[in-house]
């Protein structure tokens, strides 16, 4: 058995962000010691996807309620290239590891950190708010912001559905306040947050009517869509009306393509209308048939989530990952060195299905 005082170590002149404290952190008897240097994708400045680099930086101090994780995959997000690029400011310390979602290992512990070396887990928060990002070999995860893999899980598929489950939890319980037997409306059923968006809604008791190109009808239908009908229908207000004659509660279009004018004509008395990840800034909103029908129009995005909103999303997603509720379409799996390329194909909008790499 190995010596228990192996597997901490004092951390007094590494731990650069809580000066003068002491912290004694558990750490793996296959580590003995934290590691110093690691490989990230890092940016030195915001711009585009050229400011992109992949060598080696110094690995962060872990706080007192941190754990250290060997990072085993990451997925890229579109709002990873909205941080870099500077399209969405938020604060940045350079150098910067860009990246939202890992799935890893825990090989050291703050000893406030309810986790313990080894134990498997995920975190689908970094990179955001002055946090550094999770394309590195190993990341430094608040405990707050950090969640249990359950055992038997393909950790490819829980970080590929991390971001996306969460934002579709976030729409349902936090801003669209769901309840079951409503009548939903998913535009986009077939995409990343649509198909789980989908899953969600349909385990909660809604009626959930979807839209998606025909050769995604069966995977929306598998997922728990009631009805599906053609996304590029040249009547869809009318094909929608046909199937929900007084409205739906929520309309909810996932792809972006934010059509008010259908969304109100569309929308029940009272529903609700969520708005993210808008691939325009633009659009025209029908005023009059809003307000005089109680229709509330909700925006969000998952940065601005809280923590206890996000652990509350993890909760979930990881009963529907053990019960393998969540589907989702990996399209390539890719080494680290590839970052550059993914944010690219990511804003040439060419990425069908998510992007995993390996550190």
């Amino acid at each position: 058995m190995p010596d228990p005082s192996s597997w901490i170590a004092p951390l007094a002149s590494r731990n650069r962000c809580c000066p003068g404290y002491t912290a004694f952190v558990e750490v793996s008897p296959k580590t003995s010691t934290l590691p110093e240097t690691m490989q990230a994708a890092y940016i030195e400045r915001l711009g585009p996807p050229e400011e992109i680099l992949v060598g080696e930086l110094a690995v962060s101090a872990l706080g007192p309620t941190d754990v250290l994780v060997a990072v085993e995959m990451v997925a890229a997000n579109p709002v990873d290239t909205y941080i870099r690029s500077g399209r969405y400011l938020t604060n940045v310390p350079f150098p910067f590891v860009v990246g939202r979602d890992l799935v890893g290992t825990v090989i050291a512990c703050g000893q406030g950190a309810p986790f313990h070396t080894g134990e498997r887990v995920w975190s689908n928060s970094l990179g955001h708010d002055g946090r550094q990002g999770s394309f590195s070999q190993y990341a430094v995860v608040s405990a707050e912001r950090c969640y249990r893999l359950p055992d038997g899980v393909d950790p490819a598929i829980a970080v590929a559905v991390a971001h996306p489950a969460a934002t579709a939890y976030l729409a349902w319980f936090v801003h669209g306040g769901l309840r079951p037997g409503e009548v939903v409306y998913i535009g986009g059923g077939a995409g990343n947050v649509g198909s789980t968006a989908i899953a969600m809604a349909r385990r909660f008791g809604a009626r959930v009517i979807t839209s998606a190109r025909p050769a995604d009808h069966d995977r929306c239908q598998k997922n728990g869509a009631d009805i599906v009908i053609d996304y590029h229908d040249s009547d869809l207000a009318k094909s929608l009306r046909a199937v929900a004659p007084s409205g739906v509660d929520i309309f909810w279009d996932t792809s972006g393509h934010h059509d008010l004018g259908l969304a109100v004509e569309t929308v029940a008395p009272g529903g609700r209308i969520l708005l993210s990840a808008a691939i325009s800034d633009q659009s025209v909103l029908p005023v009059r048939a809003l307000y005089t029908r109680n229709v509330d129009l909700h925006g969000f995005v998952i940065s601005r989530a809280s923590a206890s909103q996000l652990a509350d999303a993890a909760r979930l997603i990881n009963t529907m990952l053990v019960a393998n509720e969540l589907d989702v379409r990996i399209s390539e799996i890719l080494p680290l060195s590839a970052t550059q390329e993914v944010h690219a194909r990511l804003e040439a909008g060419t990425v069908t299905g998510r992007l995993l790499l390996r550190p």
